[in-house]
């Protein structure tokens, strides 16, 4: 029978013969026993882990259980579409004069394995092509004429090296997967002994077909995925699948409570978001103090014979369980400690990637990443793809040499290339991020938290550098604004003229406005996204002219505020006054911005609301 055990990574790195570490390692070996056994029918499986020794002996105890003659191929990061999917193999069409196609590596992996490197790296678009051919089981392949589909069905190993939590696999892709390892922190013993050997996954393989998974472990499986949150609706299918290929393994025709409870550990775990409910009865216990006490015990009565000193025996608390509950309690067990504080305390499990560590993606022209191309003939600054051209062109060159009358002789050798047949590249590239602070350095935000903010803007000027995004300064005060830093890295410069930042004079919040408008749509004209953050305190008192008129400076400020927003840029208004106010809430709304009021903060804690606010 297969050792299941809990999976616990964050125990993992304990040391040789802690049970917590040796049990990481016999759910990875079990893993990989039971995808060699079904591996489209499991899906495939996540391994979280960077070179080293315990991702090579996985590997190497996988491969060994691999069937001779079973295909296996490796997928690199950043692989085309042509030699992912298929198409039409431009040299043997050239001289065949027909379209020949080309297999891709989809279609090779047919009832095999596909391995995927550095799958942290993934894009969206081969995610979805991943995806598709695991949920249709069927490729089709691209730019060949034929509409017909190839059959493949594989299972995908996702090798993710990913160091911090938000470098991971697309989620579409870990979804569709059975088993998600991680041995990132393993440091134990990498022993294989025990497990299953290859002439045992080869019998398995033949008693796979006649498997059952009955009625009530199916209901059980459905039951424990909704009673640890688990949304998705693939995750029960698979666990069942890998009840059946458990049994399959072990010799039964049908799954039992073992196998389920196996599955369970192994698909349902590491997809849990909660924890189950109590039972009604364990839900609110009496109070101690509030217990009846029990009555004092009679005397006992010479006369009467000594009652039976039998004890009673233990009830047998497997029996009142259902066999939801024994998964549930199977899954909580493969649950790391950690985990489940975190999910007692409703903390997120995992946050997302930051959102404007990057900047927009935009479509380029001649620089980038290529994502395909488009019909087209070529003009000056576009790329032509001489490849894609000659391979549309080449399906039609009998045609179009039986209309010249050019059946033979060196004129049949010749490409003849028409307007229609002409391919342009299309690239796609991250728009470099440009944060603009433009900071109120008049009388009334002086008084009030000048200083805080400065040191704010220090903190984040230097966490911009750290990813290389550029920044900008624009102070206003009195009847000046200044662009006191234009966009730059130089992170040294923008401390020093921080550090002499006067305060006081008047507030000419339109002239400010005006300027960060301005300079927004400089920058996206320049291809960079621009992020605005205005600290103020959104007291207005001078006007576009200059004039120190306190009712038109605030109208001024709002209708500014308003054809700011007609750009569309990103904003964020901090109120830096002591208590929040209206005008500045009124600001906000005119921008489009978002408001975020920070009485009695200090520098680190005003940090740490913007980072929070822009996602940053």
């Amino acid at each position: 029978m297969i050792e299941a055990a809990a999976l616990t990574a964050d125990d993992a790195s304990a040391g040789d013969g802690d049970p917590a570490s040796e049990r990481v390692w016999a759910d990875a070996l079990t893993a990989a026993a039971l995808l060699a056994l079904d591996p489209s029918g499991c899906g495939g499986l996540r391994l979280r882990a960077g070179p080293g020794p315990a991702r090579d002996s996985w590997m190497t105890y996988l491969s060994a259980l691999i069937p001779a003659g079973t295909p296996v191929r490796r997928m690199p990061s950043g692989i085309g579409d042509e030699r992912l999917l298929g198409g039409l193999d431009l040299a043997a069409t050239l001289k065949a004069g027909r379209p020949i196609a080309m297999r891709g590596m989809l279609a090779e992996a047919d009832g095999g394995l596909l391995i995927a490197a550095m799958a942290e790296r993934l894009g969206g678009e081969t995610a979805a092509k991943l995806s598709l051919a695991l949920d249709r089981g069927a490729v089709r392949p691209e730019r060949t004429g034929a509409a017909e589909e190839v059959s493949t069905r594989f299972g995908l190993i996702l090798l993710d090296e990913g160091i911090e939590e938000e470098e991971a696999p697309p989620e579409a892709l870990i979804d569709r997967l059975a088993f998600s390892i991680d041995l990132s922190a393993y440091r134990g013993p990498l022993e294989t002994d025990g497990f299953p050997l290859p002439e045992e996954i080869e019998a398995a393989r033949e008693r796979l077909s006649a498997a059952s998974v009955g009625d009530e472990a199916m209901r059980a499986l459905v039951g424990a995925a909704l009673a640890l949150g688990v949304a998705s609706a693939r995750a029960p299918i698979l666990a069942l699948r890998v009840a059946r290929a458990a049994a399959a393994l072990d010799g039964r025709p049908e799954a039992s409570m073992d196998d389920c409870a196996l599955a369970a550990r192994l698909v349902l775990a590491p997809r849990a978001t909660r924890l189950p409910a109590p039972p009604e009865d364990q839900q609110e216990e009496e109070p101690e103090d509030r217990q009846e006490e029990e009555p004092p015990e009679p005397p006992e009565d010479p006369d009467q014979d000594p009652p039976s000193e039998e004890p009673e025996p233990p009830p047998d608390e497997s029996e009142a369980k259902t066999p939801e509950e024994i998964l549930v309690e199977a899954a909580q067990a493969a649950l790391p400690r950690d985990l489940l504080e975190r999910m007692r305390a409703g903390v997120k499990l995992r946050s997302p990637a930051s959102a404007g560590r990057k900047g927009e993606i935009a479509r380029s022209l001649t620089r980038g990443r290529p994502i395909g191309v488009r019909p087209g003939a070529p003009r000056p600054g576009q790329r032509l793809n001489v490849v894609e051209t000659l391979r549309n062109a080449a399906p039609w060159q009998p045609l179009r040499r039986r209309e010249r009358g050019e059946e033979t002789g060196e004129a049949a050798t010749r490409v003849e290339v028409r307007k229609d047949d002409f391919r342009i590249t299309r690239f796609k590239r991250a728009r470099e991020t440009c944060t603009v602070f433009v900071v109120d350095a008049s009388g009334s935000s002086a008084f009030n938290r000048l200083a805080e903010a400065k040191g704010a803007v220090e903190l984040l000027l230097a966490e911009c550098y750290s990813r290389r995004d550029q920044v900008a300064l624009i102070t206003f005060a009195g009847k000046t604004v200044d662009l006191a830093l234009p966009p730059t890295r130089s992170l040294a410069r923008a401390k020093k003229l921080l550090a002499g930042l006067p305060g006081g004079g008047g507030t000419p919040l339109a002239a400010a406005i005006d300027a960060a408008g301005e300079l927004a749509g400089k920058l996206a004209r320049a291809g960079r996204t621009p992020a605005i953050v205005l600290m103020t305190d959104g007291r207005a008192n001078i006007a576009r002219d200059g004039a120190g008129d306190p009712p038109r400076a605030a109208e001024e400020s709002l209708s500014a505020a308003r054809s700011f927003a007609a750009q569309g840029h990103a904003a964020l208004l901090v109120d830096i006054s002591p208590r929040p106010r209206e005008n500045a809430q009124a600001l906000a709304g005119a921008l489009k911005a978002r408001y975020l009021p920070l009485p009695r903060a200090d520098a680190r804690r005003l940090n740490d609301a913007v980072r929070g606010a822009t996602g940053r």
